[in-house]
Formats: structure tokens, sequence, C-alpha cells
């Protein structure tokens, strides 16, 4: 019931700072991504072995390119919020220490605020094209938050499990996290590109 209370309070108070769809949809992703790194297995996309090359083997969660997303969908709540969204930010970064494993709440917590913030600026402070914001921004923040998370995750698993140090944070599963990542925002990046061409987008829209 307290969690109940809570829940209607914090989409209460995104509506009164006029957060709709999106600020709804974002306070709540986030919040489930990181529980589902704490619950959904990777799975090994190159097997560990001896080579240099690929000691740790690549592995990738299925939700990365939804977390990927997370950049875009932000960058839609500012649309709606303006620089309220910063509000919306803490609040499901927040919520993320309720619902996720503690651990990896702390790690993708710091990240997502990290990167958001990162996302925040570029999104706010450039003057390019709607489309041209959200690539970039995206582009700007995938790399941090995806360093930041695999560090955590790694000492996450140093401590719950005994595992090695680099059992995550290592160069093939950054590279494949960071794409991953990028994926949804080269997307969304050429929809709004052609809703611009044909007049139906504002380029310079926040």
């Amino acid at each position: 019931m307290p969690a109940l209370v809570a829940l209607l309070l914090t989409f209460s108070a995104i509506w009164m700072l006029k957060g709709r769809f999106w600020a709804i949809i974002y306070v709540a992703l986030i919040p489930f991504l990181n529980w589902s790194f704490g619950v959904i297995p990777e799975f090994q996309v190159i097997e560990p072995h001896q080579s240099a090359l690929f000691a740790h083997g690549v592995s990738l969660h299925p939700m990365t390119m939804v977390t990927g997303m997370v950049f875009v969908v932000r960058d839609f709540v500012q649309r709606e919020m303006h620089h309220r969204v910063l509000i919306a930010m803490a609040l499901a970064v927040g919520w993320s220490f309720y619902y996720a494993w503690p651990v990896i709440a702390l790690a993708s917590g710091v990240a997502f605020a990290i990167s958001e913030g990162v996302d925040w600026l570029m999104f706010t402070f450039t003057k390019y094209r709607l489309s041209t914001r959200i690539l970039l921004s995206s582009l700007f923040a995938a790399p941090v938050d995806t360093t930041v998370f695999l560090y955590g995750a790694d000492l996450a698993k140093q401590m719950e499990f005994g595992a090695e140090p680099g059992n995550s944070l290592h160069f093939w599963n950054w590279i494949v996290f960071v794409i991953g990542k990028m994926v949804g925002a080269v997307i969304v990046s050429v929809v709004i590109r052609r809703r611009e061409d044909l007049g139906l987008t504002d380029p310079k829209e926040l």
C-alpha cells in the first residue's frame, strides 16, 4: 500500500509539472530496465576462451537496445516538460532503488544520472535541428552510461559471485552495448528527419 500511494503521488506530481504520455513512460521505463538487468540474464554472443582477444567473451543483455531508447524518450519528455524534465529524471532514478537489485540499481542509477545529464546538456544547448540533436545527445550519452553501468555490474558480480575483475567491463562488451543503445536513436532520428523534411515537425522545437 505505501508503494501504491507513492506511485500515485509520483505520477500526480508529473502531471502537475505538465508531464504527459512521454513523461509517464519515461519514469516507468527506467526502474523497469534497472529491474530487468538484475533478473534477466545476459546471453553470450561469443563464449570466453583463452585467446587474448576474447578472453572474457562477449555478452549482450536483451534489454540493451531498449535502454538506448531511454535517451530518445527523454528528449521527447523535454518537449513536454522543458527543463522540468530534470525532476522526472530524479524521480525515475529514485524509483530504481525500490524496484531493482540494490547493487545494480546503484550502478545503473549513477549511470543514468550522469548520462542523462550529458544528454540533457546536449539536447538543450546545441542549436542543431531536432533530428540531429536526438542523434548527438544519444551518441554522447550512450558511451558514458555504458562505461559507468558496466563498471558497476563488474563490481556487483565480484561482490555477489566472486567473479574476476573485468567480467563485464571490457572492450568488446563496451562496443556491443554502445552499438545496441545507438540502434534505437538512429531509427528515431531518421523518422524525425523525414517528418522535418515534410514540414510535419519543427526542426527548432525543444
